[in-house]
């Protein structure tokens, strides 16, 4: 075999494994969204049904209009919402100043606190949530939205400071110092001159801390004990009944739940893509 042809041939294969790897990232994405436009007698069958044969919107208007645990399923898409913005949020303000004392200043104990980053983040998040619980519950918090926004922001943290510290060590501190020279302050210099080329790894950082808090269950399960404030992944176990599960509501519920992260997904890559070009060039 020529060596053109052991090129061809390899790029045919890399192709062929990334088409694989793509079709078994998305198919399951796509039954679910399938299964929610399917009836029940093609949802609860033993044969193979790739398509819905006859589109329903039942399951749909089932969830949107019944709602669940007698209320609106509007009211768990705002909740999830403030959780997921309030995490994103807050989170990200933290990560950033974090990531910018690491990278820019030695101080005592620099290393032992990035190695306790690293431990606390590769913790199993239930081996958490009694000690998070215990908190919340100690500072008043139970039951509130701002308190199960802290415990995603303390889950999403340790993540975001090593993502971003290494977005701000790998900008060059001579362009801070350039602009030190020109008369600005630090707080100029942070705003002008480093925050626009470490927006590509804060867009990065709010990507995962939005879907994190978005889809969490455990923690929004436990520290909330009144229906009315369950987010979204909480409302839908209550489509697993004693009489069977509705396989249909929890699909089309699920492809709801998945359409807000979606959004935000393609409107923060614009910003990273900008980000990143607005970077290289004032670099």
């Amino acid at each position: 075999m020529t060596p053109l042809a052991r090129k061809r041939l390899g790029k045919i294969l890399l192709n062929t494994a990334g088409i694989l790897v793509f079709l078994y990232a998305v198919f399951p994405v796509y039954w679910m969204v399938a299964t929610g436009f399917k009836a029940n007698d093609q949802i609860f069958t033993t044969e193979f049904i790739p398509f819905p044969t006859h589109f329903t919107f039942e399951h749909f208007e089932r969830v949107l209009t019944e709602g669940v645990a007698n209320n609106s399923i509007w009211l768990y898409m705002r909740n999830s919402a403030i959780v997921a913005l309030g995490t994103v949020l807050i989170g990200s303000a933290f990560a950033l100043l974090s990531a910018t004392a690491i990278a820019r200043f030695r101080f005592k104990g620099r290393g032992t606190f990035l190695v306790t980053l690293l431990i606390v983040q590769m913790l199993p998040s239930e081996g958490l949530l009694i000690p998070l619980y215990m908190m919340v519950k100690r500072a008043g918090l139970g039951d509130q939205l701002i308190g199960l926004i802290i415990t995603q922001v303390a889950l999403t943290l340790p993540f975001g400071v090593w993502m971003l510290r290494t977005f701000v060590a790998a900008v060059p501190k001579s362009l801070e110092e350039a602009a030190w020279i020109d008369g600005a302050g630090r707080m100029t210099t942070f705003w002008k001159v480093l925050f626009p080329l470490v927006a590509p790894g804060l867009v990065a950082t709010s990507i995962f801390s939005f879907i994190t808090a978005w889809n969490d269950l455990i923690f929004a399960l436990y520290l909330m004990s009144g229906s009315e404030g369950y987010t979204m992944p909480v409302a839908l176990q209550y489509f697993f009944g004693q009489k069977g599960v509705d396989w249909g509501a929890i699909m089309a519920g699920s492809t709801l739940m998945t359409i807000p992260v979606v959004i935000f997904f393609l409107l923060v890559q614009r910003r990273m893509v900008s980000g990143l070009v607005a970077g290289a060039v004032k670099g």
